[in-house]
């Protein structure tokens, strides 16, 4: 099958509404297992909604500021003069092999490499769901069979690694490199598609040792372990990515429509400690669950089973001091 392979993902500047009118494969393909294979076709599943965009200006004229590619012996030899722009035509890629010397790469010499994933993902091996990190995971692509006779085999594939809760791993190369591409499931039966996913090599993550080499071991409190999961417990709920903003574009947003309005700048605010102090991780944990929502109740009013004892400052009882000030009180009685 002949591969149909477009150019790089546009600008994130580039407007999301002609995104949606122009939507088209960012790949096209076939995914292959051992003797089953079938079309299909990726569309990048991301686009940038940002609003705020910023140009880059003079500050002493307020003009725009463009940015022109020109020869590096033009400002070398005459780096007070305004040198002439290369034709874009004329940029080609080019490989440093020696100080100052280079060899040029063809663009077609670029697509006529001999990398079998341009046109087929091989799957290697399938994983379980839960084995794949998310510090490997990179960029998300929507996958829909290439036409309704691919409909069949997709189908097939896509409820099994549903049912074995499976991703299958292969390759895909696009964009100037090959990559570890994850398949799985959408979550969204109703649909019926499945989810691909770029993943970075392991020699391109750091080594978490580096960086966490020097964290102190310590023991974990039962108490404290018992009530930070009561904690945990009474915050549960389900995701749902609808709910979160981005409120740094909010906050530049209120910035530029101030400046336009020659109104007061926003500023912001320095951070006051909290008058309460802390005595130690027992009482915070436990200011933080009293502080919570009031214990859930069951159907008959009940608590429900294994949840954790209220201690006095769940009730609305002042923090009482650690054993110190107790022993102290004891002694005057």
């Amino acid at each position: 099958m002949e591969n149909r392979r477009f150019p790089p993902e546009r600008s994130t500047e580039s407007s999301s509404h002609n995104e949606a009118v122009m939507a088209r494969p960012y790949w096209s393909g076939q995914i292959q297992i051992s003797l089953v294979s079938f079309g299909v076709k990726l569309f990048v599943a991301t686009e940038s909604k940002s609003e705020i965009r910023f140009h880059q200006i003079s500050r002493s004229t307020g003009e725009r500021v463009r940015h022109q590619k020109v020869l590096a012996s033009s400002l070398e030899d005459n780096p007070g003069e305004a040198a002439n722009p290369v034709e874009k035509d004329e940029i080609v890629k080019g490989y440093e092999y020696r100080k100052g010397e280079y060899i040029i790469i063809e663009p077609k010499e670029l697509e006529q490499l001999r990398v079998p994933s341009k046109h087929s993902i091989s799957v290697t091996q399938f994983v379980g769901l839960d084995e794949l990190g998310p510090e490997y995971m990179e960029k998300p692509y929507f996958i829909v069979p290439e036409d309704d006779v691919q409909a069949e085999a997709f189908a097939v594939v896509r409820a099994a690694l549903k049912k074995t809760k499976k991703a299958a791993l292969g390759k895909i190369a696009f964009g100037g490199r090959e990559h570890v591409f994850a398949i799985t499931a959408a979550e969204d039966d109703k649909l019926g598609g499945m989810m691909g996913y770029t993943m970075r090599y392991q020699e391109e993550l750091r080594d978490p040792a580096e960086y966490f080499k020097d964290i102190k071991k310590v023991a974990v409190n039962t108490d404290s372990l018992e009530l930070a999961m009561e904690l945990i417990k009474r915050k549960a709920a389900k995701f749902s990515p609808a709910e979160f903003k981005d409120g740094y574009e909010a906050a530049v947003r209120e910035l530029v429509e101030a400046k336009i309005k020659h109104a007061p700048i926003p500023q912001d605010e320095a951070v006051v400690p909290s008058r309460a102090q802390v005595v130690n991780l027992m009482d915070a944990l436990r200011k933080s669950v009293g502080e919570n929502e009031a214990p859930r109740k069951t159907a008959a009013g009940k608590k429900p089973s294994g949840s954790v004892k209220p201690s006095k400052s769940e009730m609305g009882i002042a923090l009482v001091k650690p054993a110190k000030a107790s022993s102290s009180k004891r002694k005057s009685a």
